[in-house]
């Protein structure tokens, strides 16, 4: 309840900027809701940064730890003035073994008693289509199709080393824009489906629900406010089955533009069962100007 009284107390603040003036662009890190806007066609973006998670679990191998994530690692090209093709990932887990909660259903690579064990994370590739752009009344649409690759080593006790799919709908609304001008609130959701593969049941999948809601605030011209509530919901009666659980966060932090480039922190707070108690993110990310003619 504390940290939703938190995020609305942000939102008024932020209202009250608007009224002074101030103004906000779409710009994704720290969060991970997807934005409905398509970068330049020919142009590349290069995001690159490190999480730490408090509480971080892992229920397919029964482990509990403080989670560090090296590299994470994004990259978007603009195919066309609507296509964006995305690859996105981990270089390297690193879990810092606080207590294993149950014996593990899996064959783990290293002994009981092990209190550091590390992974490469699993990588999604996707496609993002903006399918209508923003009227003066209406948002604009989009839509995102992904698949996450198996890269992870599930005897790590860190990745699930499965192939995923999603969809998701993306809609997206700005305010205060003026004609030649940025607009000041860019706010924008997703909503889809995840099919997740069981890792322990043959032929069993769970289709989750996949959400996010967040928003964008100019605050000066070199800062941004961003905030959002993400996540994915079993939609099973009961528990979920392994390595599927429900996950659920928020996340709060600022963008600052400083020499050519976008640094962003955000705290992270679990929302859910599943997730991490809480955590702190820090990147950087790199727009380049047109490196390739699109084909048309």
């Amino acid at each position: 309840m504390s940290l939703l009284k938190t995020f609305l107390r942000v939102c008024l603040l932020v209202s009250c900027a608007l009224v002074c003036g101030l103004v906000a662009e779409a710009q994704q890190r720290p969060l991970i809701t997807e934005d409905v806007d398509i970068i330049p066609p020919g142009s590349l973006r290069i995001e690159a940064g490190i999480d730490f998670l408090q509480d971080a679990k892992f229920p397919l191998a029964g482990l509990q730890g403080d989670l560090t994530r090296v590299g994470v690692i994004g990259v978007s090209i603009g195919l066309s003035p609507n296509v964006e093709f995305q690859i996105e990932g981990v270089a390297q887990n690193v879990l810092s073994v606080n207590r294993q909660t149950v014996p593990s259903p899996i064959q783990l690579g290293f002994t009981p008693g092990t209190t550091t064990t590390n992974d490469t994370g699993d990588f999604t590739l996707s496609t993002k289509i903006k399918l209508r752009a923003e009227t003066r009344n209406g948002p604009s649409l989009g839509f995102r199709l992904g698949v996450q690759l198996p890269n992870s080593n599930q005897a790590r006790g860190i990745g699930v080393n499965q192939t995923n799919a999603f969809g998701t709908i993306l809609v997206g609304k700005k305010f205060g824009q003026r004609f030649g001008t940025e607009a000041r609130v860019n706010l924008f959701g997703n909503l889809g489906i995840g099919i997740l593969t069981a890792p322990l049941e043959d032929f069993t999948q769970n289709d989750v629900l996949l959400y996010g809601i967040a928003g964008i605030f100019r605050i000066h011209r070199q800062f941004n406010l961003a905030a959002e509530i993400n996540g994915r919901a079993n939609t099973r009666n009961g528990r979920a089955p392994l390595g599927t659980e429900s996950q659920s966060e928020a996340r709060l932090g600022l963008q600052i533009k400083a020499s050519g480039l976008r640094f962003d922190i955000a705290g992270i707070a679990g929302l859910s069962e599943f997730s991490p108690r809480s955590g702190v993110t820090f990147g950087v990310t790199y727009d380049t100007k047109s490196v390739f003619t699109p084909a048309k």
